[in-house]
C-alpha cells in the first residue's frame, strides 16, 4: 500500500510541474499581448535545459536568457531602447536551476516587463 502512495505523490508532482510548464508555454505562444493599449510582442524559446524570452514594444526591447548546465545556471537580462542598452546584467548561480525554477523566473520577468510597460 505504501508503494502505491508514493506513486500517487509522484503523479501529483508530475501533474503540478506539467501544469506550470504548460501555463508558461501558452503565455509565450501569444505573439501580441495587449496591456492597456500597448502591444507587447513576446517570444519564449527553449534553449537546452534553459529558456530565453525576447519582448519588444516599438523601439524598446527586453531580453532574458537562462542558460542551465549541470554545474550552474547563468541568467542574462538586457533592456534596450533603439541602440542604447539601459540594462545589461548577468548573474551566475552555483547550482543548476530546475525546469520549474526556469519557468517561474521567465514568467516573473514577463510579468515585470508587462507591469513596467503598462505604467509608461
Amino acid at each position: 500500500m505504501r508503494r502505491y502512495q508514493s506513486y500517487i505523490v509522484m503523479l501529483w508532482l508530475l501533474l503540478g510541474v506539467t501544469s506550470v510548464v504548460l501555463a508558461v508555454l501558452l503565455a509565450g505562444a501569444a505573439e501580441h499581448i495587449a496591456d492597456g493599449g500597448n502591444d507587447l510582442q513576446i517570444e519564449v524559446t527553449q534553449k537546452g535545459a534553459g529558456k530565453q524570452v525576447a519582448i519588444s514594444q516599438g523601439a524598446k526591447e527586453w531580453f532574458m536568457l537562462i542558460d542551465v548546465t549541470p554545474e550552474n545556471a547563468v541568467i542574462i537580462r538586457q533592456e534596450k531602447e533603439h541602440d542604447r542598452y539601459l540594462v545589461d546584467e548577468s548573474e551566475t548561480h552555483d547550482r543548476p536551476m530546475t525546469a520549474t525554477e526556469v519557468d517561474a523566473a521567465i514568467a516573473d520577468y514577463v510579468n515585470s516587463v508587462k507591469t513596467r510597460a503598462q505604467k509608461k
